[in-house]
Parts: C-alpha cells; structure tokens; sequence
C-alpha cells in the first residue's frame, strides 16, 4: 500500500467514525426540526462500512519514494528504509543477499542496502562488487569468499579504500577500479588471493602504487595500477572503462582508445585490436616495485581464426600439410617459453593504444564477451571481435568469424536516403549488441529507434523473434520510435532510453526517461525487460523468455517506476551516514541470470 494511501484511509476512518457520531447525537436532539435524508444515511453507513472493512483507498498521486514492491516479501515490508535496492533472478552465489532464496521471483528488498546510495554497482557469475559514497570497493559473492554452493558466506567486505573509485568493471579473475583522478586498479575477485606476503611491501608504501604510508593508510588487500605504455598528455586521464571476459577497453579525456589484456586469451577473436603487446617478466613480479628497469616479454596474441583457420573444418576438409594451433602460434614463442601465469594480476601492468583508432576521437566504448566497440564524436560505431553471431553488425554479406581490424557498423540499412541516422550510445554484452539512433529526415521530429544485433536465441534481439545469429541490426519494438508531448515546448519530443543493462547470460534492461518532458506531478521512469528468462530474471514470477520489451510490473499489476530525489540521508556500506540532502536516482542492472535496482548517486 502506497503511504499516502495509508494516511487517506486513516482520515476516512477517523472522519467516518466522527460523521457517524454527530449523526446519532443530532437525530436524538432534533430529529423532527434536523431529520436526516435516507440519502445521508446511506452516505455515511457506507463510509464507515468501507473504511472499517480494512479496504484500501488507493492514492493516484504518483510514489516520490522510489520504486517499492507491495507483495515481494512480507517478512521484510517492516524495513523504515528510505532507500530500498530491489533484486530478483538467481541467487546461487548469494550475490543478491545471503538471507535470500536460492531463486527470487519477483522484485524483493534487499537488506544489505537499506539506506545505502552507491556510485557504482557490479556484478558477475560467482562475485560482485560494488563503490560506496565515500568512494571504497566492497566486494562479495561465493567466489570472492572461496564458498562451495551451500556453505558459509558473508556480506560484502571492504578490500580497496581511499581511492575515490567511480567506477568498476569485472571478469571472472579481476576487479577493475576507475579512480575519480583517472587512475586504474586491478585487485584479485578472490579474497584468498588478496592477502599479502608476510613480510612484503603493502602497495600503498611502494613508489609505484602512491605514498599511502606517509598518512597512515596502508593496505591490507594487494591491488596493482595498470598505466598507459603511450604517454598521455598534459591533463588527459581515463574516463571510462569496459570490460568483457578476457579484455579491457579504456578511453580517456582526449578520446584516446586504450586496451589491456586480461589473459592470454585476450585476442582469441581480435578483440584487443592488435596483435604485439609486451608484459613483466614472470621471475621479476616479486621486484616489481623497485625502480630500477624491468626486463619484459614480447607477446604475440594471435587470433584463433587465423592461427588455424581449419579449427572448426571436418578432419577430410584440413589440408594435409596444416598443423592443429599451438600455444606457440597463440601468444608467440618467446611467451610459451616464458611461462607465463595470468592468474597474476600483475600478469599484465600496461594499456596500449588501439593502432587503428589513433587520431579517432571516441567518447562511447563498450565491450561484449569477446568483442569490442568504440563510438565516434560524429555519432559512427566502430566495431571489432567476435562475430560469429553477428554481434559486430556488419550485415549479412560479412560471415567472418573474428573481426581483427575496428569496421564501421552501418547503421542506416533500408532507411530513405534522405534520413539522417546518428549513433547516440552502444551497449554490449555476452553476445549481444544494441545501438541507440537517432534519425530525422529534415521534415519532422527527430526520433530514436534501438537497434540490436548479435544472438537472440532466447529472444535478447527484442524484435518479437527468437533468432540465435542476427547480423543486420534490427529495431527492438516497443523501445523504438517512441514520443510523448512535452509541457515545456508545447510539441511531441522522443522519449529516449536513458540506460540498456545487457546480461551476459541474454536478458536485458532498458529504462525509457519517461520523466524529462512530463508536466507537473510525473512520475518515474519505465523500466522494459525481455531475453532469457530461466532464473526469474526478469521478475514476473515466470520462467519463460520473453522476445518483446515488457514493462516490468509489481506483484500487483502496477508499472514498476524508478524515481530520482534528494534523500534526507545517504549512508556508506559500514552504516555511518556520508551526507545529508544529496540527490540519488534508481539505477538498473542486469547481471547473470539476476538483476538489481539500487540507489545511484547523481555525479
């Protein structure tokens, strides 16, 4: 029940009570002078039936709360929480909460962050990870604690303070952190793996991780720095980062396209853009952080297509000269003779500029599992990686396996000629791509259409389809060409998706900022789900996929609206409160096989 409706039910009673009241005292006064219409009576028996029926008066005035569910779980609706993060999907790993079931059907509170306003969150298979007010990374799940399914876990635990993070990226070995300076950490996903050796510098007092040790501010977890081998320029640092499973995109403030390889399976389908890298020798990682020079290997990462294009050909097809691939046609010989461990996360300390994007200026990247994209100030998309479903969205004609060089992606297909399309976002994940355009022809409003491309088996593609390769990207319904009136311009205005969270596992999240043009007393913002749908993911209560955008309902039939506020007050993840009076919106996140709503802090 809304809390506006509770009050209006409260004075219903309470004036009903009253009514009914005055009305006996005053028949027994003057009933002949005063007497009471059959009409009244009724009136005033049917209020006092209906508010002592314990009926509810519903409110129509729009929530300013936030997004709250009525029927997810009764056992927890007596939280005061002025700040409330929603989960649902599976909970194997006890990534959701460690009181919750194994499978969530429908969006539920979660305790661990009641009243807590994060400025990032992630998540992964097995771990996740999120940045508190203060700016420190917590970090939880059964494979960052080491947990076999079914025993012990905890809640999420401090690893990496002081750094002002805004932003995180994971994969299944690592933890990267955007500091709010431009600086970029790497820290182990499992907590067995951060711990120090005895005896060890901590990275906080080593001249290559900063001087920590001079305020007192050692470390208990070990993190690393990853630099740019290229030197940047006066003033540039990195502003974004995006990861997939074996790589990591980096753009900094001068739209500079950097990428690191996680592991040796970082270019398996030309994701990094390039082929020559070099990485610390693995006998010299203990004497990293002394200054003098450091001697390197040269890697060769090559990708799997061209190290033996018969990898996937009948034995009869294979030419009989050819030899199946190798480590050493992999990553090159100098690096099998190596021995390299990219378990490490010094394993690699360095981000290279993409050769082909230089002298680009990118200010959108985005990374999918094994691909990668790269958005120009002009509105085109570069793309490069995996595409044997199609994810880079080249059309039909280009059946290429891996992309190894960053190609346009046309977005313009059967479109008249005189219609203008421009690249407003890319989103990527798994295999799976979405692009957000904008087109207009010159003679009316200007509209936006998302386009998707990539496998849609479980219906991910949004088109009412169910297709496991799709190429040429097609328009999602229910997201595309939406307008509404605006109030301030007196005129119909598109209605723009303000994020699209994209599952690695197909399911995805798309939030319409149904807000910005609506008039005094709008409400919040639509949140459409479809995809894959095998663990309650998209919180109906279901277990079917969807392949048509949904909004995503309450137990009750009510649209499920983020809000954006300014809350009285924001707590970091220890329960001390950060601020008071800051202005937090609901934020979206689709992760594997689950999805979260929490309380973003607006930058």
């Amino acid at each position: 029940m809304l809390r506006g409706a509770t009050r209006i039910s409260a004075c219903a009673r309470v004036s009903g009570r009253r009514l009914y009241s005055q009305t006996a005292r005053g028949s027994q006064r003057t009933r002949a002078a005063f007497g009471i219409t059959a009409a009244s009576v009724a009136a005033a028996g049917a209020l006092w039936y209906a508010t002592n029926s314990q009926n509810v008066v519903h409110n129509d005035a729009p929530p300013v709360a936030g997004a709250q569910v009525k029927g997810a779980d009764k056992n927890r609706r007596g939280s005061d929480a002025e700040l409330t993060t929603l989960v649902w999907g599976a909970n194997k790993a006890h990534i959701l909460e460690d009181d919750l079931p194994e499978s969530i059907r429908v969006p539920t509170p979660s305790e661990w962050f009641d009243n807590v306003a994060l400025r990032d969150l992630a998540l992964h298979e097995k771990h996740a990870a999120c940045v508190d007010a203060r700016g420190d990374v917590y970090q939880w799940g059964d494979g960052f604690f080491g947990n076999e399914p079914g025993s012990s876990h905890g809640k999420p635990r401090l690893t990496l303070r002081g750094k002002n993070v805004v932003q995180l990226q994971l994969t299944g070995s690592r933890v990267f952190a955007l500091s709010a300076s431009g600086k970029i950490y790497v820290l182990s996903s499992r907590q067995a793996d951060q711990a120090l050796p005895t005896g060890a510098q901590t990275p906080a007092s080593t001249p290559w991780w900063g001087t920590g040790w001079l305020w007192g501010e050692e470390e208990e977890v070990d993190f690393a720095e990853i630099t740019a081998k290229e030197k940047l320029k006066r003033g540039e640092r990195f502003v974004q980062i995006s990861a997939g499973t074996d790589h990591m995109l980096a753009l900094t403030s001068e739209g500079r396209t950097f990428a690191h390889p996680v592991t040796l399976n970082a270019n398996s389908h030309g994701q990094l853009g390039f082929r020559k890298c070099d990485v610390p020798a693995p006998a010299d990682l203990e004497h990293i952080h002394l200054p003098h020079k450091h001697p390197r290997v040269q890697l060769e990462l090559t990708p799997k297509s061209i190290a033996d294009p018969y990898a996937n050909a009948a034995p009869a097809i294979r030419p009989a000269g050819s030899s199946p691939r190798n480590l050493e046609a992999l990553i090159g010989k100098e690096a099998a003779a190596a021995g390299l461990d990219d378990s490490n996360i010094r394993f690699c300390d360095k981000l290279f500029e993409v050769p082909a994007l230089k002298g680009v200026k990118v200010d959108r990247i985005a990374t999918g599992a094994r691909s990668s994209f790269a958005k120009t100030t002009t509105g085109r998309v570069l793309g490069w990686g995996a595409n044997e479903f199609g994810q880079i969205g080249l059309g039909a004609n280009v059946t290429l396996e891996a992309i190894t060089v960053p190609t346009e992606v046309i977005l313009w297909r059967a479109t008249p000629a005189t219609m203008r399309t421009t690249c407003v976002d890319v989103f990527a994940g798994g295999d799976l791509t979405m692009f957000e355009v904008e087109r207009s022809d010159g003679s009316g409003m200007p509209y936006i259409d998302v386009l998707s491309c990539g496998n849609g088996q479980w219906g991910g593609l949004g088109n009412a389809l169910y297709s496991n390769a799709q190429s040429t990207p097609v328009r999602a319904k229910n997201v595309s060409g939406l307008l509404e009136y605006s109030e301030a311009a007196k005129n119909m205005q598109a209605i723009v998706p303000e994020t699209i969270s994209i599952s690695p596992t197909g399911h995805v999240l798309l939030t319409l900022d149904t807000r910005k043009h609506a008039g005094p007393g709008g409400g919040g913002k639509d949140v459409l789900v479809w995809g894959a749908n095998f663990d309650y993911q998209l919180g109906n209560g279901k277990r079917g996929s969807v392949p048509t955008p949904t909004v995503l309902q309450t137990p009750e039939g009510e649209r499920l609206m983020l809000h954006r506020k300014k809350a009285k007050e924001v707590r970091d993840m220890q329960g001390q409160v950060w601020k008071k009076g800051v202005e937090v919106e609901q934020r979206a996140v689709a992760g594997w096989n689950n999805s979260v709503v929490y309380w973003k802090i607006c930058q």
